[in-house]
């Protein structure tokens, strides 16, 4: 199997540092299976390329620690396609071969570490089984990679036979070379499904040190976690608890401090969203788009919501909001004021009907623009409760986070995050068609120039 990548960088050179591989010389790393080498095929100011090439041993690969054999065929210890297709050995082989660059250590030009350069990859081949072509976009796009995947037939000469799973994958993104190890280092066993040694507890502290930064905020972390363990339910069941433990935050891609930042915002953004609905008189609320529950958790704290309903698109989110709330341990009276279940803010449910209030925090901007529609027509004529509340990011303040100054969004699964102004058309609009009155309100401290980080609207039904 072999991997290469490369850059395109003012200096494409300079990956030589990154990795700690000098472009003149080949190196070999021992691996338990066989060895790993590392070379330049081209390498020059304009453009350089390191390739990983594993020559697999399947002599020592057998006499592993996970027995490989299969039931029904004597042979199938030897002949298999551990040796050809990228899965764990080749997880393996980049943290042994490029160890200091996936830590983020470059002792001649540290400056490096920390800037995003543009890189090619190309995955020559990995498997993909349950989940082929549309599996692999699910995992690498929400992390800003373009894809091009080809996949192969079973055999040339017998077409009839099918296509396999198996594919030759190439990708595309402008990141940081210690950001694009983790990414390959996680991704690529997640795909195979499978480890070629034993899975402990071990490789969950491995998963969250790799996944950090990016796992926590990436919308298929259940489907990588589960993966990458090998499908085995207790140990994602840990490896998930502690990411949600270390992310108890709204979603981010931004840096620590801005995190700590965003932590902030979320809970005033919460008690100002809280504030609004008490002083409206709603008794009955439902929270669109819910989410765990944090919202839900502060109603429930105030006598006057007598019903309170969460509905979120996903399952494992109610299922964490149940967790989160100790729905097993609650008291009847109080299990008996909330509602929570499955469902779409694009297609009409009869359940949203009846409520004094709705509120829909940070939701709209992960709805594709086209869909907007129909989401209001959802809400606003067919729901059609007396008070809607909408928050959603303020675009214009983007440009008070380092990170996001060229232009990048605040989350990977964001579809737009709209100016004050595109807010307050879309909000005027929405409210003239269904007869709402409409109010805005900043969230978070004001900018002179940009306004807050993000913005509220206060839809009242009638005159």
């Amino acid at each position: 199997m072999i991997l290469t990548i490369t850059t395109t960088h003012k200096n494409a050179s300079d990956l030589g540092y990154l990795l700690h591989k000098h472009p003149d010389k080949l190196q070999s790393v021992d691996l338990s299976i066989g060895k790993a080498h590392i070379f330049y095929p081209e390498s020059s100011p304009e453009r350089t390329t390191v390739a990983l090439l594993l020559d697999i041993d399947p002599i020592d690969m057998v006499r592993g620690s996970k027995h490989l054999s299969g039931k029904g065929f004597s042979l199938a210890q030897y002949v298999n396609d551990r040796p050809y297709a990228s899965s764990s050995f080749l997880s393996v082989a980049l943290s042994k071969a490029f160890s200091t660059a996936m830590n983020g250590t470059c002792a001649k030009k540290p400056e490096l570490v920390d800037v995003e350069m543009p890189f090619e990859v190309k995955i020559s081949v990995v498997s993909a089984p349950r989940g082929g072509e549309f599996l692999i976009r699910k995992l690498f796009e929400p992390l800003g990679y373009e894809l091009d995947i080809e996949r192969h037939i079973l055999d040339t000469k017998f077409q009839e036979w099918g296509e396999s799973k198996y594919f030759t994958v190439e990708l595309k993104n402008s990141i940081k070379l210690k950001e694009l190890l983790s990414h390959l280092y996680v991704l690529i066993p997640a795909l195979a499904n499978d480890k070629h040694y034993f899975v402990s507890q071990d490789e969950i502290n491995k998963l969250l040190a790799k996944g950090k930064g990016w796992l926590e905020n990436h919308p298929e972390k259940e489907q990588i976690t589960s993966r990458y363990l090998v499908n085995l339910k207790s140990l994602s069941r840990i490896a998930l608890d502690r990411l949600n433990e270390e992310n108890d935050i709204q979603p981010t891609e931004l840096s620590s401090v801005h995190k700590e930042k965003r932590k902030t915002l979320h809970d005033v953004r919460l008690n100002m969203v809280l504030t609004k609905l008490k002083e409206s008189g709603a008794k009955t609320v439902v929270d669109l788009g819910c989410g765990e529950g944090k919202l839900i958790r502060k109603l429930l704290k105030e006598k006057q919501f007598e019903r309170i309903t969460g509905m979120d698109i996903s399952y494992s989110e109610l299922t964490k909001c149940k967790k989160r709330l100790h729905w097993d341990e609650m008291a009847p009276r109080q299990k008996e004021r909330i509602e929570l279940f499955q469902g779409a803010l694009t297609y009409r449910d009869k359940r949203l009907e009846g409520y004094d209030a709705a509120a829909i925090v940070e939701v709209i901007e992960h709805l594709d623009e086209n869909r907007l529609q129909s989401f209001e027509r959802v809400v606003f004529e067919c729901a059609s409760p007396k008070l809607v509340i909408v928050t959603t990011p303020n675009g214009e303040y983007n440009i008070k986070y380092e990170q996001l100054m060229d232009g990048g969004m605040r989350h990977t699964d964001h579809r737009f995050e709209w100016t004050r102004n595109e807010f307050e058309n879309w909000s005027n609009q929405v409210g003239e068609k269904h007869n709402y009155q409409v109010q805005f309100f900043p969230i978070g401290e004001v900018d002179e120039n940009v306004g807050a980080p993000s913005q509220m609207a206060i839809f009242t039904y009638g005159n």
